[in-house]
């Protein structure tokens, strides 16, 4: 989170492919592959929500806490926005605070997931969904946000518990969206353009997460 929360990136933009709901489908191959299409983008006719299953996670593991729906936006990603970037954040705070302050529709702010320090991982936020976390709509479309339970000036707060789950996160979540492991997808929240946040902080060791990261990457899922 930073020195403070990042603000809400507001209405959801038009994505890569065009919809096909609501006029008459092209003759763009087949009839088959129009049904097919639609049958894939049905759910975003007003009215009709795309199927959830309740307290589903994305990386097994994963302790499921929701979100308010005030600090998300519904999507369909990777399918109507790209996912090529990681963003770490540290909390500022307790892990306690940090899930209450997601959960508060006031906050308008929210991760993916937090890391505590003892290594136990909450998804709070689906990563097909679009969290509020970065303070850049660009960079929150296109990314998935980890929180890290601590102080930016507390460098004892960095375990390496929570150092080696947060890289093993990072990893499968590299590996699903086939995310190269570097430093220009994995980046700190300091480094999201038009930010005034400083997190994750001088104390945060990237040689030693980078490594981390890339050792999980190649070892067995």
């Amino acid at each position: 989170m930073g020195q403070r929360k990042a603000s809400r990136d507001g209405d959801r933009k038009v994505g890569r492919r065009a919809l096909l709901i609501g006029g008459t489908v092209a003759a763009a191959g087949s009839a088959v592959l129009a049904r097919d299409e639609l049958a894939r983008l049905w759910w975003r006719t007003p009215g009709v929500e795309k199927p959830r299953e309740a307290g589903a996670v994305d990386y097994k593991g994963a302790r499921w806490v929701g979100a308010s729906d005030a600090n998300w936006r519904r999507a369909d990603r990777p399918d109507d926005f790209g996912i090529d970037m990681v963003i770490v954040h540290v909390t500022q705070g307790s892990f306690d605070s940090a899930v209450k302050a997601f959960r508060d529709p006031g906050h308008k702010a929210a991760t993916h997931y937090i890391v505590r320090q003892d290594g136990h991982v909450t998804q709070m936020i689906r990563e097909l969904d679009v969290a509020y976390h970065a303070g850049n709509r660009d960079y929150n479309e296109r990314s998935v946000g980890i929180e890290h339970e601590g102080f930016v000036d507390r460098p004892q707060d960095l375990t390496d518990e929570m150092y080696e789950a947060s890289a093993r996160l990072t990893a499968r979540i590299c590996a699903r969206y086939d995310i190269p492991v570097d430093r220009e997808h994995i980046i700190g929240h300091v480094e999201v353009p038009g930010t005034d946040h400083t997190d994750p902080g001088p104390h945060w060791d990237w040689d030693k997460y980078m490594r981390l990261v890339r050792q999980a990457r190649t070892a067995p899922a």
